[in-house]
């Protein structure tokens, strides 16, 4: 192997480490409400809440998800008619919000520092330097010093710069009742906000949220937080 080959082959394994160790956690907030019985082996089907989506190969894919976790705490899936319990399937994301974060090297004479005299007339905390400050007929007025706020930021790089993102919300909700009655048994509700609307990425983790601590106690809200994991969009 040549050595332009292993220096390649080590920048290509270093990056994938890279990219593993910056994997982002998911957190989402689950409310459910429950009157499950134990699972010992009742059958299920999935249902698409909305009926239009029934044919979605997308919605299949995550149904087959909802179904591993079912048939991990004891439930079996049946087709159709011939099931126990009916699992009703729906999940989306918003158009997303705009959010405006500023940042600033504005240095706030008013802002309390415990190792600095600053502000208008008398100073906050500890420190060894008091600016200096005129006191006029009109109130106090600032006149410099050796770190003047009104002078130092004004021209500084990055002074209050002003960035903006898209912030996305996307839900789950998950259903399921009883087929002889219709009796409702579980209604769950996982939400999480997150920078990606790619439903590939989020309904899988919103569908790991839900069944973390599955059924759960009834009435409770919780927050849960998945593990890094690989996102499915390649």
């Amino acid at each position: 192997m040549t050595v332009a080959r292993i220096l390649k082959s080590t920048a290509a394994a270093a990056g994938v480490l890279g990219l593993a160790a910056c994997a982002p956690q998911f957190s989402a907030n689950v409310a459910r409400f429950q009157q499950l019985p134990p699972a010992q082996g009742q059958s299920f089907a999935i249902e698409a809440l909305d009926p239009a989506m029934s044919n979605s190969l997308e919605f299949q894919a995550y149904a087959a998800l909802v179904g591993a976790e079912l048939a991990r705490v004891g439930y079996v899936p049946a087709s159709g008619a011939n099931s126990d319990l009916v699992v009703k399937l729906d999940y989306d994301v918003d158009q997303g919000r705009e959010r405006i974060r500023r940042s600033s090297n504005f240095y706030d004479p008013f802002y309390y520092d415990p190792f600095y005299y600053g502000g208008y007339g008398r100073g906050f905390g500890r420190g060894s330097y008091r600016p200096s400050v005129l006191r006029t007929r009109s109130g106090y007025r600032y006149v410099g010093g050796f770190y003047d706020p009104f002078l130092f930021g004004a021209g500084y790089s990055g002074f209050n710069d002003v960035t903006s993102y898209t912030v996305f919300t996307s839900g789950l909700d998950l259903a399921i009742e009883r087929r002889a009655d219709g009796t409702r048994l579980f209604e769950g509700k996982a939400s999480a906000q997150s920078r990606d609307n790619d439903l590939t990425y989020l309904v899988p983790n919103l569908i790991g949220a839900m069944f973390t601590g599955f059924p759960g106690n009834n009435a409770e809200r919780v927050r849960i937080t998945l593990p890094p994991k690989e996102d499915q969009r390649g």
